[in-house]
Order: C-alpha cells, then sequence, then structure tokens
C-alpha cells in the first residue's frame, strides 16, 4: 500500500521561512519524479517545483529563487524549503510522485501554509 504524507506546514509571517517534508513508502522512491504543487481557495492546483529522478529541478517563475526541491532518497523523502515567503504563497501544498512509464501517480493529502502578518 503507497502511502504519502506531507509534513511542515503551519502560519508563518510575510519574509519568514518554512520547510515542507513529503515522505513515502510503498513504491520504490528513487524511480519517481517528485513535485510539489499548490492550490489556493477558489483556484487550480498549479505546479510549484519538480525533481527529476535524476535531480534535475524545475520552478514556476513565481517561486523561483525563493523555493528549493530536494530529494533524498534514502529517506524517502522529498522537501520543498521556502525562503522570502509572501502572502500570495498561501495555499495547500501537495506532494506528487509520478512514474512516467509505469503510469503511477500519487499525491498526498497536502499541509497548509498560511502566510500572514
Amino acid at each position: 500500500q503507497v502511502q504519502v504524507v506531507e509534513s511542515g506546514g503551519g502560519l508563518v509571517q510575510p519574509g519568514g521561512s518554512l520547510r515542507l517534508s513529503c515522505a513515502a513508502s510503498g513504491i520504490t522512491f528513487s524511480l519517481y519524479t517528485l513535485g510539489w504543487y499548490r492550490q489556493a481557495p477558489g483556484k487550480q492546483r498549479d505546479l510549484v517545483a519538480t525533481i527529476t529522478t535524476g535531480g534535475s529541478t524545475n520552478y514556476a517563475d513565481s517561486v523561483k529563487g525563493r523555493f528549493t526541491i530536494s530529494r533524498d532518497n534514502a529517506k524517502n523523502t522529498v522537501y520543498l524549503q521556502m525562503i522570502s515567503l509572501k502572502a500570495e504563497d498561501t495555499a495547500v501544498y501537495y506532494c506528487n510522485l509520478r512514474h512516467s512509464r509505469l503510469g503511477s501517480n500519487y499525491w498526498g493529502q497536502g499541509t497548509q501554509v498560511t502566510v500572514s502578518s
């Protein structure tokens, strides 16, 4: 059984930092492309960042230079380090694991990030 669990969300002031974690089990983690997405109230779910099996990263323009995605295959965990947070970063953040060849696609339950003074 595959389990995907995010953690690390919370309330932070503008300009602050948070680190999100996403731990997975039940899969061969190193074979999956990993991603973070976010969904603000009333809006669609948007891509934030991805990291491939080889470690290549991709970011939404709105978070470039502020967010960093990384993976630790030994711990079956993907991270999203967020700095210089803005009010517009407020959203539920979701972890995604995708294996394009197998067609597997898994989501976590989401973790709330609120940036407010």
